[in-house]
This record gives structure tokens, sequence and C-alpha cells, in this order.
């Protein structure tokens, strides 16, 4: 973690896709490399494919957080992940 980040809140970053799996690498790559790193990010998956790539990005760090829904849409997707945020 950066300087003084345990002070800071916990910032969660909400991700929802479909079938975009070749952009979730380079997505979760350039939140992690922000100077900011006291956050969580959450990668929804909106009935997609993609799993694979999400659970490996999953367990190489434990700020990254993968969740599998139905289809509904990126409204209800994107809300799935704001229940499931820890952070602001």
């Amino acid at each position: 973690m950066g300087e003084n980040d345990n002070n800071k809140e916990l910032i969660s970053v909400v991700i929802p896709f479909y079938n975009g799996e070749k952009y979730i690498v380079q997505a979760v790559e350039s939140v992690l490399n922000q100077p900011y790193k006291n956050l969580e990010i959450l990668l929804i998956n909106d009935g997609s494919s993609g799993r694979k790539c999400c659970e490996c990005l999953a367990e190489k760090d434990n700020r990254v957080r993968y969740f599998y829904k139905e289809n509904e849409g990126i409204g209800a997707t994107r809300n799935y992940g704001i229940t499931e945020a820890r952070g602001k």
C-alpha cells in the first residue's frame, strides 16, 4: 500500500461487463496502478463469458472480487455491484 493508505477510506470500483473480457485485464491493471491503494475492484459479469480471466485476477490480488449473475442489463448489474461494495 501507498504511504498513509491505511488511514484513507476504502474505495470500491465497480466494473460491470458483458462480453468485455478482452478489456478486463487492462481495466483492472489500470485501477491497480493508481497511486491510491486502499481500494477494492468488483468485477460484475452480466451473464457472459470471461469467468476464468476474472477468477485469475481475483486470485492474484485480494482487492479484486468477481461476481457472476444472470443477464439483466447494465443498470441491474451496476446496482448489484453497489450492493456488494464494502467501501465508498
